[in-house]
């Protein structure tokens, strides 16, 4: 299930229609698929995108996407540092990033526009959620460092990131909250809302 955190508010959103309506004005979007009994937990690429064909149709109808694959990554993955290093710095892309998540965790942080403070969106199994073309952000994998997620693009080749010069990612620590997360230290500093569980 999804939560959004505002750290600069000390706000934290976990309610479906209360972080939709938080996004909708950024033109990000959020939604719950069905992952029990989809898949199991060793299904190939080919099989989750299957699973899951009815939903991929829907989006690349209204999203004008062409492709789906799926990305599988945990700490066995080769070069994981080097690869996780693309995405953890502030950037942009020129089309729009859609990812359905089917195990594990991850932070998308929002820079957005104005004077509007930076947001994270933690997502895991069964949560969708797009990134509007030109929108600033970053992401961090939780401390499992694994995710599975199926992508879809509008463009064959994929995209490619835009990093920002003056970024702000460095002033929000790469980090996911509940009870598996974090040190008591780093949740208070990073999100300003007292103790954290362990």
């Amino acid at each position: 299930m999804a939560t959004v955190k505002i750290p600069a508010e000390s706000r934290r959103l976990d309610d479906p229609a209360e972080i939709a309506a938080f996004l909708k004005p950024y033109g990000i979007w959020h939604e719950r698929w069905d992952v029990e009994g989809r898949v199991g937990p060793d299904a190939e690429s080919d099989e989750i995108l299957a699973a899951y064909a009815p939903e991929i149709e829907r989006l690349k109808e209204a999203g004008g996407y062409v492709t789906a694959d799926v990305i599988n990554v945990s700490p066995d993955t080769p070069n994981l540092d080097a690869m996780l290093a693309k995405f953890d710095k502030e950037h942009t892309h020129s089309e729009d990033e859609v990812r359905f998540t089917v195990r594990g965790a991850g932070v998308f942080w929002i820079n957005p526009e104005g004077s509007d403070p930076v947001f994270a969106i933690e997502v895991g199994p069964g949560d969708l959620i797009n990134v509007p073309r030109g929108t600033r952000h970053w992401f961090h994998l939780c401390d499992d460092r694994t995710i599975r997620c199926i992508r879809l693009f509008q463009e064959t080749s994929g995209w490619t990131p835009e990093y920002m010069d003056n970024p702000v990612h460095a002033e929000h620590p790469p980090l996911c909250w509940g009870p598996r997360y974090m040190t008591a230290e780093a949740g208070s500093a990073a999100l300003g809302d007292g103790p954290v569980r362990l």
